[in-house]
């Protein structure tokens, strides 16, 4: 076996130690949040007027693990993301190692904000419109899979999709992305974009315009961004020039 080979097998075995230690993490905070889950369960419905129904006693069972899961997921990030920058950190330049670690916060508090605006500003009121189509014409009936489900796919994404902005400074300073190609690509992302809302909504017209004004401003705040770092980073006697859409 030569040098390479080893070197390889290294890298592998630092991987799964990687992988082996966030998912330790990943099941001591499942755990942690079981045992907690009627808890956050009442709290996720305390604005419910009306009672959730089941239709099987292993419904409710699937709703405590799917919250469980949702939180666990949430709450391992920064330990993912840490485990990632430990494997990639070699690699990197002493500048590159402390811009990327401390990039690592601002990601969890990106995600918590992404899931803070699901669920209280989309949710509610997509929710809120949902059932006022139903008024006087069906009686409502909320089953705790679909209501959790519903809710889930309203505000999961918007964890994810928050990471944008963070995601586009990162590739600009490592010279990945400019402004210049942000722009140039821009019909295309708008396009991305607006079958991402359709994709995550209810189908209605409402919801996925109330999904995809968002997504649109967060692009352009990534473009405006990617501007900032770019001029910072690449053009340091030039600060006064402009970088056309």
């Amino acid at each position: 076996m030569n040098d390479k080979d080893l070197h390889v097998i290294g890298h592998l075995e630092e991987l799964r130690s990687r992988i082996i230690k966030t998912l330790a993490a990943f099941i001591v905070i499942f755990i942690i949040m079981f045992i907690y889950v009627q808890d956050i369960y009442h709290w996720l419905i305390k604005d419910l007027d009306q009672k959730l129904a089941i239709l099987g006693p292993g419904d409710i069972v699937w709703v405590y693990m799917m919250i469980a899961v949702v939180f666990s997921v949430a709450a391992v990030i920064p330990v993912a993301a840490y485990q990632i920058w430990k494997f990639v950190a070699p690699a990197l330049k002493p500048e590159e190692r402390k811009v990327t670690l401390i990039f690592i916060p601002f990601l969890f508090l990106l995600f918590l904000c992404g899931i803070g605006f699901g669920y209280f500003v989309l949710f509610p009121t997509v929710l809120g419109f949902l059932t006022s189509l139903s008024q006087g014409q069906f009686e409502t009936l909320f089953t705790a899979a679909e209501y959790f489900r519903f809710m889930i796919n309203l505000t999961l994404p918007f964890g994810l999709l928050f990471e944008m902005p963070l995601l586009v400074i990162f590739l600009t300073r490592l010279g990945i992305l400019n402004p210049m190609r942000l722009a140039k690509v821009r019909k295309l992302s708008y396009f991305i974009l607006i079958i991402i809302s359709i994709l995550v909504t209810p189908p209605d017209f409402m919801s996925d315009i109330m999904v995809t004004v968002p997504l649109l401003v967060l692009y352009e705040l990534s473009v405006t961004l990617s501007k900032v770092v770019y001029r910072k980073r690449f053009l340091p006697t030039n600060e006064g020039l402009a970088i056309s859409d």
